[in-house]
């Protein structure tokens, strides 16, 4: 068989203590890859060995732009790849037009962004419009990971694009979540994301801050994860006295075992394109608490089914929720781990489809 050689651009740091579900979906994409004959070139801000990664043929950028470098490393000693794909790269940038320009190589873009809740200011709705006028005809093919994804890239970019945008869900490790038994109530919910004010924690320390004495006493909050805005959520904890509810847990790669030790996930997210905690949560049938449409992207979690849903940003209705549970008021008493959908959402289906793009 004829090797293919394919360039993977990714905009995504590789730390052992955060493994998540695109961690494992590049260790099997590029095995699956090598056993149909095709080599990988992978472009990451930097390398590292943990997991399978020792197992890819990994350029680092050493801190520089991914796409200058993956430019300037394609000039200085040109590579003759059939296709070049990128992950959390901005689309429809000139980066697009000018390799373009330099390979025929089929360029395929996926799409992990979120929007603003409230969606783009003017200014940058029609900088989106124009880019996508006049460089998305550069771009083969647009990958998005959801339907909302799809239909974000269609909106912002261009009706010109529809023809050539196809979705492709995300997938995990179905088989590795610890599935949780007991669902009797302990008052011990769990966090996990990025730490981002688009992920609307400071909606939940508003939340719980606005419950009566009573439901904080024993609530405990864990909150797995790191970035910028932790810094802010741990003054907004002390301001409101909640330092006895809330704990930070830093970034760990076994969240698939953690899960089921507690009574829900809470996830008061201001927008996603896929949700991977929310999946994550379901497989491991742990019920979920989220907002109606942005967190619940995926239309996955079914009110009173397998979680609740509040208003992105109504921290009113949240606190509700919370105090019906803290009251066993609210339970979930027929909770099915084995969710059709949710199982659906395999990494080897996700695998497939992404090889069968580049045949």
């Amino acid at each position: 068989m004829s090797e293919k050689r394919i360039a993977v651009l990714c905009n995504y740091e590789l730390l052992p203590e955060r493994v998540g579900g695109m961690d494992h979906f590049f260790w099997r994409f590029d095995a699956a890859a090598k056993q149909n004959g095709i080599a990988i070139d992978w472009f990451f801000p930097n390398c590292s060995q943990h997991g399978d990664y020792s197992k890819l043929t990994i350029l680092e950028s050493n801190g520089q732009n991914i796409e200058i470098f993956f430019l300037e490393t394609y000039k200085s000693k040109p590579v003759v790849y059939t296709h070049i794909i990128t992950h959390f790269i901005e689309l429809c940038t000139p980066f697009f037009y000018k390799i373009k320009q330099l390979t025929s190589a089929k360029i395929i873009v996926v799409d992990h962004n979120p929007r603003p809740i409230l969606g783009y200011p003017l200014k940058k709705r029609l900088e989106k419009k124009v880019k996508g006028m006049l460089f998305s005809r550069s771009i083969d093919l647009f990958v998005g990971v959801s339907n909302y994804s799809k239909n974000q890239l269609v909106k912002e970019f261009g009706k010109q694009i529809n023809k050539k945008s196809i979705v492709i869900f995300n997938g995990l490790e179905i088989d590795k979540f610890k599935k949780k038994s007991n669902y009797d109530v302990t008052n011990n919910f769990i966090v996990a994301s990025h730490l981002r004010k688009d992920k609307g924690i400071q909606d939940l320390i508003v939340a719980v801050d606005n419950l009566k004495e009573q439901f904080k006493t024993n609530l405990k909050i864990d909150i797995y994860g790191e970035g910028y805005f932790e810094e802010e959520l741990k003054k907004m904890i002390i301001q409101f006295s909640l330092t006895a509810v809330f704990s930070f847990k830093g970034s760990v790669s076994n969240l698939n075992e953690i899960y089921c030790n507690y009574d829900f996930l809470i996830h008061p997210s201001h927008g996603e394109t896929f949700c991977f905690s929310v999946i994550e949560s379901l497989l491991s049938g742990l019920p979920v608490i989220t907002t109606r449409d942005q967190g619940n992207v995926l239309g996955l979690v079914e009110e009173n089914k397998n979680g609740f849903l509040f208003e992105v940003a109504k921290t009113g209705e949240l606190t509700l929720i919370l105090q019906k549970i803290v009251a066993q008021e609210y339970q979930i008493n027929d909770f099915s781990a084995n969710n059709k959908k949710v199982n659906d959402l395999s990494l080897e289906k996700m695998v497939e489809n992404h090889l069968k793009i580049i045949y």
